[in-house]
């Protein structure tokens, strides 16, 4: 019982430091290539460093979800490994330890992401979706606004006309006419500057024009206005872009999926993407399971080799590797088949059945059978 609960200790703390080393690794080289794609984006829009690493950090949930168990068969067959070249396999199983129980601490451990893996699933990695597709689409709209065309009238909603002569090598805008009539209280106003600059302030986009005349005219006096101004504000106005739009499956939470927009045509023509959707969520997370049996399988059975189990590890990758790609080709099926759905599921469940046969009392009880008939049949 007491060497149980040191084995317990031990093996959960390298597990668990080796998990997150593999995780800031793997997240961190996973952030650096998409984050080339937010940097494009904020540069074009002209938003804040801040915006760069909000986007960044919404994205990370979601790729966690691929991450964690990865990182879960690394640390497995990391320390299980080490723990082999080092006898200590060999002095656990010499002690009466059964490969369950060398594996129970892994077990756990796996246990452990797979409610973190719920969580982020159900929750956290939708919200951060959904939140990160629009402050994109918000960028997006925003520096579609702020391209102005060179030598044409741009027109911005309904009331708004921006004429730009030139574009100079700073950025700056030149040779500026605005003409705006969004006002209904007040009469259409015509600006005209030298020249000007987009901004992005706490209260929306503007321009700011430098060196020019605002004019307006009002018909109910005859009066032409002017007012000569060395720097004047126009401010754009806001686009409901990103409230009309519509969220994707994943972009939705567990609670939304089970309740879609019965007034909605697109979620009632979508309920079959929200039921696969829901599956995946569920059954998703489970693949921690199935990584590891798969991973502790090929190091806890079979003879202890002191110079490493190179071979059985390359096994064990290219079988989780084999096993990932059935996942994702299933799940892509399951949307159109029914028989997708219940593939995926047996593509989940199926290696955590056979791995938790083959490392039970049961299974190390056949395979003491099966080498018996092979010894026997040698020397008969």
């Amino acid at each position: 019982m007491i060497l149980t609960s040191l084995l317990n200790r031990y093996v959960l703390k390298n597990l668990s430091l080796t998990i997150i080393v593999t995780t800031v690794i793997l997240t961190a080289l996973i952030l650096l290539t998409q984050s080339l794609k937010f940097l494009e984006l904020i540069i074009d829009a002209g938003a804040s460093s801040a915006a760069f690493w909000l986007l960044t950090f919404l994205a990370l949930p979601r790729f966690l979800e691929i991450i964690l168990p990865i990182a879960t068969m690394i640390s497995c067959l990391f320390i299980y490994n080490r723990m082999s070249s080092d006898s200590e396999l060999v002095v656990l199983r010499a002690a009466g330890l059964s490969p369950m129980r060398l594996a129970r601490p892994a077990l756990i451990i796996a246990g452990i992401v797979t409610l973190v893996l719920l969580f982020i699933s159900t929750w956290a990695a939708p919200t951060s979706l959904s939140s990160m597709q629009k402050m994109r689409t918000v960028l997006k709209t925003q520096y579609s606004t702020l391209l102005f065309r060179e030598g044409v009238f741009n027109t911005i909603g309904k009331d708004l006309t921006i004429y730009v002569h030139n574009r100079n090598q700073q950025g700056e805008l030149e040779g500026l006419l605005i003409h705006d009539s969004r006002s209904k209280s007040k009469p259409p106003a015509t600006i005209i500057a030298e020249r000007g600059v987009l901004v992005m302030g706490e209260e929306g986009q503007q321009v700011l024009v430098y060196e020019g005349s605002r004019q307006d005219f009002n018909p109910k006096t005859g009066a032409l206005n002017r007012l000569d101004f060395d720097r004047y504000s126009v401010d754009f106005p806001e686009t409901n872009i990103v409230k009309l739009r519509w969220k994707e499956p994943d972009e939705r939470t567990f609670f939304e999926l089970l309740n879609p927009d019965i007034n909605s045509q697109r979620d009632i023509d979508s309920q079959r993407s929200f039921e696969v959707e829901v599956h995946r969520r569920i059954v998703g997370p489970l693949l921690t399971f199935s990584y590891t049996f798969i991973a502790l399988s090929f190091v806890l059975l079979g003879p202890v080799n002191r110079r490493g189990q190179g071979g059985r590890i390359t096994i064990a990758i290219l079988s989780i590797a084999l096993l990932q790609g059935l996942y994702l080709s299933v799940f892509n099926m399951a949307d159109k088949n029914m028989l997708g759905l219940v593939a995926m599921y047996i593509i989940v469940f199926a290696p955590i059945a056979i791995g938790s046969f083959m490392l039970s009392s049961l299974g190390e009880n056949t395979r003491r059978k099966l080498m018996f008939k092979q010894k026997g049949k040698q020397f008969a």
